[in-house]
C-alpha cells in the first residue's frame, strides 16, 4: 500500500466509473481517493456503489459544496499521509491525463525525483484537441510564471503530479491557500524552495471528451496575481 491517486470531482458522472476501472486495471497496485465536492449529478453515489467491488482500494472524501481544487487536494494529501502512503498522485477525472502515464511518473519518482510533473511542455510533451485560446493561456502562464519565480519547471500549472510523501510532510499544507492554476504553481514552487528535486516526464494532454470544464477567468486571474505573492515565500 504505497501508491495513492487523488482525483477531485465535481459533476463527473460521465467519466468517473471509467477512470476508476482504468486505474485499477494498471499493474502496480494503485489505490484511489476521490474527493467529491457535493456533486449534484450523483458522482459520489457512483463511487460508493463501486467500493464493495474494490474493497480497501477505492476511497471517497465527501465535502459539502464546491470548495475548489486546491482545498480538495490539501484534504486528500492530509488523508494520504494519515494512511501512510509513500507516493501520492494528482490526476484529473476526465481522461485529459492518461492513467497509463501514472506508471511513468511513479518510476521517475522512484529513481530519485521528489516531485515528478507530467509535462505538456517539456521535450516530447504535447497538447491534443485543445482550443487555441486555452493553449495560449496555458503556455503564456508557464512562461509568465518562470519569468517571475525562476521556477525550473516547463509546465508549472500542470495538474498531473507524483509526490514523494516526504515533500507533503515538509510543505506547510495549512499555509497553501490558492485554488486553481495558482495552487499547482504554489505546490511546485514551495517544493523547489525547500530544496526538493523536481523532475518532468513528457505526456500527451487531451481535452476532455465528456463533462464540462471547470476553467474560469477567476482561476486565471488568481494565477496571474498569485505568482507575485509567491515571490515572498521563504
Amino acid at each position: 500500500m504505497d501508491k495513492l491517486v487523488i482525483i477531485p470531482t465535481y459533476n463527473e458522472k460521465e467519466n468517473i466509473e471509467k477512470i476508476v476501472r482504468k486505474v485499477f486495471s494498471l499493474p502496480g497496485g494503485f489505490h484511489l481517493l476521490i474527493v467529491d465536492d457535493g456533486s449534484p449529478d450523483g458522482t459520489a453515489d457512483i463511487i460508493k456503489g463501486m467500493q464493495s467491488e474494490f474493497n480497501h482500494k477505492l476511497h471517497i472524501l465527501e465535502r459539502k459544496g464546491k470548495m475548489g481544487l486546491g482545498t480538495a487536494y490539501i484534504a486528500g494529501f492530509k488523508w494520504a499521509l494519515q494512511q501512510g502512503y509513500e507516493y501520492i498522485f494528482e490526476m484529473d477525472a476526465d481522461f485529459s491525463h492518461d492513467p497509463e502515464d501514472l506508471i511513468r511518473l511513479y518510476d521517475a519518482c522512484k529513481k530519485g525525483s521528489d516531485v515528478v510533473v507530467g509535462s505538456r511542455y517539456t521535450k516530447g510533451g504535447k497538447v491534443v484537441n485543445w482550443p487555441w485560446d486555452r493553449i495560449f493561456i496555458s503556455k503564456g502562464g508557464a512562461m509568465y510564471t518562470k519569468m517571475i519565480l525562476w521556477l525550473p519547471v516547463a509546465d508549472p500549472t500542470a495538474g498531473f503530479v507524483c509526490y514523494n510523501a516526504k515533500v507533503l510532510k515538509t510543505i506547510p499544507l495549512d499555509e497553501v491557500h490558492f485554488v486553481g492554476y495558482a495552487f499547482q504553481i504554489e505546490m511546485k514552487y514551495r517544493a523547489w524552495k525547500l530544496g526538493f528535486k523536481i523532475g518532468e516526464v513528457p505526456i500527451t494532454f487531451r481535452d476532455r471528451k465528456e463533462g464540462v470544464s471547470k476553467m474560469s477567468s477567476g482561476i486565471v486571474k488568481e494565477a496571474m496575481y498569485g505568482v507575485w505573492k509567491m515571490r515572498g515565500f521563504k
